[in-house]
Parts: C-alpha cells; sequence; structure tokens
C-alpha cells in the first residue's frame, strides 16, 4: 500500500482558468508544484484523483496551481476542500541532516539537562530557518529556531531531538 504525505489544503479557486488556491503544507515548495509534478487530490467520499502540474506561481500567503485537462474554474470547483498528497515514492533522498516535516512533527524535545520539553508539534517557515513549535504540558509552547546551536541532535529511531537552549528562549513567567 502506497503512503501519501500532505503537500497542501485546496481552499477555494482563483479566477476563471482553472487555478486554485493551495495553503501550502510542503517544506519543498518549488520541487513538488513545478511544471509536470504529479499529485494526488484526496477528497470526502472520492476516488483520489492524480493531477499533473501546469503552473505554479505565489500570491499572498497562498500557492496558486493550474492542472493539465482542468482548464477552467468549472473543472476545478470540485477541488475544493481537497487536500493534495505526494507519494512517498515520489519523495527525493535528502542530504544528510536533512529531513521531511512529517518525520520532525511529534518528535521529542530533551534539553541539555535530559528534561522532555515536549513534542514538536508543528513547523513555521520563516524564511531565515524554520521555526519548531513545542508543545508542553500545561505551560506554553515553546517556539524553538532550527538553528545548529540550538538543535544538537536529531534521533529519528529513538523519536528524539536534543536542544540546547539559550537563555531567555522559554519564559515560563508568564
Amino acid at each position: 500500500m502506497t503512503e501519501y504525505l500532505n503537500v497542501g489544503k485546496v481552499v477555494n479557486t482563483h479566477g476563471i482558468r482553472g487555478e486554485v488556491r493551495v495553503i501550502s503544507q510542503t517544506d519543498f515548495p518549488e520541487e513538488r508544484y513545478q511544471k509536470g509534478a504529479k499529485l494526488t487530490l484526496f477528497r470526502e467520499g472520492q476516488k483520489p484523483l492524480e493531477l499533473t502540474i501546469t503552473s505554479h506561481r505565489k500570491h499572498k500567503n497562498f500557492d496558486l496551481l493550474t492542472f493539465e485537462g482542468y482548464p477552467n474554474i468549472n473543472d476545478v470547483e470540485t477541488f475544493r476542500d481537497g487536500i493534495l498528497k505526494v507519494s512517498e515514492d515520489d519523495l527525493t533522498d535528502l542530504e544528510e541532516n536533512e529531513f521531511y516535516y512529517y518525520e520532525i512533527i511529534g518528535l521529542n524535545v530533551i534539553d541539555e539537562d535530559g528534561e522532555n520539553l515536549g513534542k514538536i508539534k508543528e513547523i513555521l517557515s520563516t524564511g531565515a530557518n524554520d521555526v519548531w513549535i513545542v508543545q508542553r504540558k500545561g505551560k506554553k509552547d515553546v517556539l524553538i529556531p532550527y538553528i545548529e546551536s540550538v538543535v544538537k541532535e536529531i534521533d529519528l529511531d529513538a523519536g528524539v531531538v536534543h536542544v540546547e537552549i539559550p537563555e531567555g528562549l522559554i519564559d515560563d513567567e508568564n
């Protein structure tokens, strides 16, 4: 059985030429949305539909996509609320010390004292570096920048990330 990973959610149509507005959830938009790339659309109660991208552009906070064989708004209306996914078979091998978002989300974060801070629940792409949102029990979430000076080791087999928290990063006063 092929595994699929989320790439983005179709939230609306855009204009009349078959463009859809996507809230992206991929760590590699340039690769996922390049012309000719194949994505599979999953919608409730319908069979998965394989789509081939014909164009991609950024607009505000969205990625706008068009698909081969779907040239106008009426063709893509039914795509709304669908989830675009990529087959695990289509994933490219990453460089050493590069990870897919799905591998990082859910990992436990251990600080330099061996304390479990919590689990990574979300990743924000800020441009300069990713920021991991760590959910803690009974406390506010912590934002951890994914930079070498903070993230010391990622151990996917053990399901943990070892971090060194700089002074002042975690504010437990509030």
